[in-house]
């Protein structure tokens, strides 16, 4: 039977909560992009990505997956507690496992074939139970297929990714061909498919329907009737808390929500018949598993048996329950390694046997997954194994000792005779009452001294006084007393093995009317057991039919396998005689009988006896041979009747003998002469084989050892590669923003390294520097430039050696003006730096200064009116008179006022319709409608009379706009005034005089 190890039912150490754990490989960037951009920010499990990474090359996964899932990502650092909703990534050069709810981080082996997802995937069943998730993506190899194992072997839920839809199917396929995988689906379904499972676990129950016809313990009943008549396995003798948590587990994948409505779906569906099977009988096992008690199982029992057997003796081993065979294999080459240490090498077999078909086909093959490198030591997978791809195959001389075969344990007879029984991790799953008939059957199947080996949590309950413990820790025990039948009725193998079951069952139980002719028969045999000696009637191969007489006395049935093979089963000092009466008699008709031979009784008494054998003739059949046992004062011998009035020959056995050995001998003397010729020839032909072989599998060796690391590394190079193609994306991505931004700005820049060669440069830098896209690589003073900058290059030298910025206004032969900066840049810290020049065209900026200082020279009050009358520029003059009129911060009358607002113009032009006419003359300028505008206003303060006059000029210019200035004229208004009064006056005179 198939060896479980059932964790459904243990809760997380801490965390009770999912963890997610994704194993993928070569070609899974992409596949966990689109896993992790279907799952939402919050489903509160934990992630956990394991990746095949290469130890040299710093990995850029959580930058690329951060870009597909709006969950944090961090890369795993030793300790590091797991946090729901958030993704766990392992870090390159690393091996990851889980303790409670920490991430342990162990150092990778630079050299040999690791296999962290198998690794990580095991520790998470161990841990976390029926809450572990399981999920592998794209790969090459089987990585994460025995963990995967572990994983559905505790209750939790296993995935993997539709193989057609990965760049590499291996890993999936590997996992997918266990038959445990719960769903196959594309990266992207699986997200959802898992939010659906741990929502779904909430809602199912094994619990009565109130409206259904059957209760659970009906539904629960006629389960076990399907799995017992459809499977063939009767699993009532398994413990019905272990048998209740598979079935729940397959309802949570099926989501069916009660156990009525499961078996209903089991006596439809054949295949969901044969998952739950399988569930039931999960393979989980290893090499060496639990190597201590293995290595002290090889320094006790295997070394005493080896020490205790001679060359002839064969060595015989069961291992029931073996699952896949690893443990078979495990205990075959343990025995191989302690033949070789004793140079002896005697006839071994192993009988490896298991309820479920499928395992026995697996483990026949002897072919296994590269995850047992982990469990086998590199020197016993050199010895015994040799790799054929991915996988390793047991070698013929271990695969030949061993026999599969499909027995279960608890129906089947037993196998006898047995140096050995290991029977590990398969009791704990039974009823106590069918633990107890299996040990009672493994102890029969033990010969003389034989050794049992039992799993950790296995005991020997009430045989405890029929052993004795070689290592109580390693549950390792010794035989000190037999049972004699291991079946459950004694009586009913007794009578099968003497032939007269049916007989006796006939005779045992006699009808209502018995005949006349029944009353015949048992006179007859009254006067056989009176008067007839005791006699056995065999076939023509001396197997045992029938029994007159009490053949107490003369028959012996030794331990070991049950015979009926005349010769095994009489007293030594008969065996030889009553063979060759036989063998004689078959050639002859007449009947033969020995001389007078002596046989010591159990009574202890001293018994002397004649062999008789009659030939028996039947119709168109084989002859029969009648041999019985006379003794030697018979009633024949008493009546004065002799042998040869019976007409019966007194065999001369010691003639007869001499005569069958000379024969043999001849036959025997062809033989050799014939096998010694064959001999000579198969010896030379296998030294030349041998020669070859030995050199095949030199270079074989060479090869497996390259292919692996090649593919080890080809795989990290895959990953590495994956991701550098999606940062290269990035950066192409970055590269032309950085070019349209460079374009966008039109600043002249150019990028120089630590010896001042040119990287880079923008279009703009041409109008300065003759450089072409050629130039790349080139000094950056080969280049002529049209710069007045003398101190260009030993400036560049100084920001690279300082790191830091210089800035300075310069002029270029095109007369423009350019600023320069100069700063400093590093691709990565501790990198040498190079610098990056930038020379920004500020020639307009100085331009505006200059016009500025010619506004500000005019006595005048200017100002720059855009179109929609905001003031753009102010001169001086135009400052002071609004600080000299209160306006200390120049906020009425500054730049970006509106102009034509009634609290400017009103500020000036406070009587009459002067701000007014003022609006509407300047509004005519910018509509075009007047080709200029002035005006003459007063503008007096409290302490003189002030006359201005304002013009407005249209600004030729595509910006459009006008400019106002403001004149005071105030002295000539009034010598003007003073002028016209003293006319006035004159006037006024001449008047009077001319009145």
């Amino acid at each position: 039977m198939a060896s479980t190890i059932d964790t459904s039912d243990v809760p997380p150490t801490s965390l009770d909560r999912y963890v997610v754990a994704v194993g993928a490989s070569a070609g899974g960037l992409d596949a966990l992009e689109r896993f992790f951009h279907s799952l939402p920010e919050h489903s509160g499990a934990a992630y956990v990505v394991i990746q095949h990474l290469s130890p040299d090359h710093k990995s850029m996964m959580a930058n690329l997956l951060a870009r597909h899932t709006r969950m944090p990502v961090v890369t795993v650092e030793d300790g590091m507690t797991l946090e729901p909703d958030r993704v766990h990534l392992i870090p390159p050069a690393s091996m990851m496992s889980v303790s409670g709810n920490d991430l342990r981080l162990s150092p990778k082996n630079p050299r040999g074939l690791t296999l962290p997802i198998d690794l990580f995937f095991t520790a998470l069943a161990r841990e976390f139970g029926k809450y572990a998730i399981g999920v592998v993506l794209s790969g090459t190899g089987s990585d994460g297929t025995r963990g995967a194992v572990a994983i559905n072997d505790a209750g939790g839920f296993l995935l993997a990714q539709e193989p057609e839809s990965a760049k590499f199917d291996g890993m999936p396929r590997s996992v997918i061909a266990t038959g445990l995988v719960d769903a196959i689906l594309p990266p992207e379904e699986l997200g959802p498919r898992i939010l659906d499972h741990i929502s779904q676990v909430a809602r199912i129950q094994i619990r009565g329907s109130r409206t259904a016809v059957m209760d659970k313990d009906g539904a629960l009943e006629e389960t076990m009737h399907l799995l017992h008549h459809q499977g063939g396995i009767n699993f009532r003798d398994y413990k019905p808390a272990t048998v209740m948590r598979r079935i729940e587990r397959r309802m949570q994948v099926r989501h069916v929500p009660d156990l009525e409505n499961y078996v209903r779906l089991l006596d439809g569906d054949r295949t969901e018949l044969n998952a739950l099977r399988r569930e039931l009988l999960i393979p989980v096992t290893n090499f060496f598993r639990d190597t201590e008690s293995f290595e002290t199982l090889a320094q006790t029992a295997i070394q005493t048996i080896v020490q205790e057997r001679g060359e002839g003796q064969p060595i015989r081993v069961w291992v029931p329950g073996t699952s896949t065979g690893e443990e078979a294999y495990s205990l075959t080459i343990l025995f191989a390694e302690a033949f070789e240490r004793a140079k002896r090498w005697p006839n071994f077999k192993l009988f490896a046997t298991d309820v479920e078909q499928h395992n026995v086909d697996v483990g026949s093959a002897g072919v296994f997954s590269e995850a047992i490198t982990a469990e086998v030591s590199p020197e016993r997978l050199e010895h015994w194994f040799y790799k054929r791809g991915n996988h390793f195959v047991v070698k013929n001389e271990i695969r030949q000792s061993i026999v599969f075969a499909r027995h279960n344990l608890l129906e089947d007879p037993p196998f006898t005779r047995m140096d050995l029984v290991s029977c590990r991790n398969l009791l704990i799953y039974f009823r106590s009452d069918a633990q107890e008939r299996a040990l009672r059957r493994l102890q029969y199947a033990l010969g003389p001294g034989g050794f049992m080996f039992l799993g950790s949590s296995e005991t020997l309950a009430s045989l405890q006084s029929d052993f004795t413990a070689v290592s109580s820790k390693h549950k390792i025990y010794r035989i000190l007393r037999h049972v004699s039948l291991p079946l459950d009725s004694g009586a009913a193998s007794l009578t099968r093995f003497t032939g007269l079951a049916a007989r006796t069952r006939a005779a045992g139980k006699p009808g209502r009317g018995m005949t006349d002719a029944a009353a015949i028969d048992a006179g007859q045999a009254l006067l056989l057991r009176s008067y007839a000696p005791t006699s056995l009637l065999l076939n023509g191969n001396q197997e045992l039919l029938h029994v007159f007489g009490d053949v107490g006395h003369y028959l012996r049935i030794g331990e070991g396998t049950v015979t009926l093979d005349l010769p095994k089963l009489l007293p030594s000092p008969l065996a030889p005689v009553a063979q060759a009466l036989l063998h004689k008699a078959l050639r002859g008709q007449e009947p033969l009988r020995s001389d007078v031979l002596s046989l010591h009784l159990p009574s202890g008494q001293l018994e002397r006896l004649r062999l008789v054998v009659r030939q028996v003739e039947l119709d168109q059949r084989e002859p029969h041979l009648l041999l019985s046992f006379e003794p030697e004062t018979s009633l024949l011998e008493g009546l004065g009747t002799s042998s040869t009035a019976l007409g019966m020959e007194t065999m001369d056995l010691d003639r007869e003998t001499a005569e069958r050995v000379q024969t043999l001998e001849r036959e025997l003397a062809a033989t050799r002469e014939s096998l010694q010729a064959t001999i000579e020839e198969l010896e030379t032909a296998n030294e030349e084989l041998q020669a070859t072989n030995e050199e095949l599998m030199a270079s074989n060796e060479e090869l497996q050892s390259s292919n692996e690391e090649l593919q080890s590394v080809n795989e990290e190079l895959y990953t590495v590669n994956a991701e550098n193609q999606e940062k290269i994306e990035i950066l192409n991505r970055l590269n032309a923003d950085l070019d349209s931004m460079a374009k966008a700005a039109a600043i002249a820049t150019v990028f120089v390294d630590s010896d001042l060669r040119l990287t880079r440069f923008t279009p703009e830098a041409t109008s300065l520097f003759k450089v072409r896209e050629g130039d790349l690589g080139r000094h950056i003073d080969d280049f002529s430039n049209l710069l007045d900058y003398p101190t260009f290059i030993d400036e560049l030298r100084r920001t690279i050696a300082s790191g830091e910025m210089l800035q300075r206004e310069i002029t270029a032969g095109n007369g423009r003006i350019y600023l320069v900066r100069v700063l400093p840049y590093a691709v990565r810290a501790g990198d040498p730096r190079g610098a990056v020049a930038t020379f920004i065209d500020i020639t307009t900026l100085h331009d505006i200064k200059r016009l500025q200082a010619v506004l500000d020279s005019l006595p005048e009050h200017v100002a720059v009116l855009d179109t929609d009358g905001k003031i753009l520029m102010v001169n001086e003059a135009w400052r002071n008179f609004a600080i000299n009129n209160n306006d200390i911060n120049i906020t009425i009358g500054g730049p970006g006022s509106d102009y034509l607002s009634s609290s400017i113009l009103g500020t000036g032009m406070k009587t009459g319709n002067y701000a007014q006419e003022a609006r509407t003359g300047i509004e005519a300028v910018l509509s075009g409608r007047e080709r200029a505008f002035s005006m003459e206003y007063p503008c007096h303060s409290a302490d003189r009379q002030r006359w201005f006059v304002m013009h407005a000029s249209p600004i030729h210019h595509a910006a459009g706009g006008v400019i106002v200035s403001h004149i005071d004229i105030s002295q000539w208004t009034a010598d003007g005034h003073n002028a016209a009064r003293d006319c006035d006056s004159t006037s006024d005179v001449n008047d009077t005089e001319n009145e």
